[in-house]
């Protein structure tokens, strides 16, 4: 079985820690990496959001409600895959914008999908029905959700979630 990594991530400032060099969604990303040796891509905006917070958060409710938030390349084939582990901070409610614009269009049939976020009080928020909408004909396991805060001392929570 083969495992690909699909997430979007952000450092700079951050709600809770402040300002990181490493985005949260990312250090649990390579946990999932190095658990389960699968490959890993990094969903990148074209247009950097802001390093300040509060810039950074009226920049993403624009991005979600024009649905207008291009990445700088595409997700790669995901033919080759089983699983897929897509993870994300949660932005106003969901996912970031951004990983619309990379899921949309590829072949879910048969893929299992493993959700995981990062938050700060609202655990997986919509995105596992953002899921069930966008990923058609994918099978969307329990996901996992890890406060922001708390990101580096996940790792055995995460390893006892992939094992699920």
């Amino acid at each position: 079985m083969k495992s690909l990594i699909i997430y979007f991530s952000r450092a700079d400032e951050n709600y809770s820690v402040g300002n990181i060099t490493k985005g949260n969604t990312e250090v649990i990303a390579e946990f999932i990496q190095e658990i389960t040796k699968a490959d890993i891509f990094r969903v990148d905006p074209l247009v950097p959001y802001a390093k300040d917070y509060n810039t950074c958060i009226e920049e993403a409710k624009v991005r979600t409600n024009t649905h207008n938030a291009p990445i700088k390349e595409p997700v790669p084939d995901i033919e080759k895959y089983d699983t897929l582990y897509i993870g994300a901070p949660v932005y106003w409610g969901g996912m970031p914008e951004e990983m619309f614009t990379a899921l949309k269009g590829l072949n879910f049939n048969g893929k299992i999908i493993k959700p995981f976020v990062t938050h700060e009080g609202s655990g997986l928020s919509n995105i596992p029905n953002q899921l069930k909408e966008i990923c058609v004909g994918a099978s969307i396991k329990n996901g996992l959700a890890v406060y922001g805060s708390r990101v580096y001392d996940s790792k055995n929570t995460v390893e006892k979630w992939i094992k699920e």
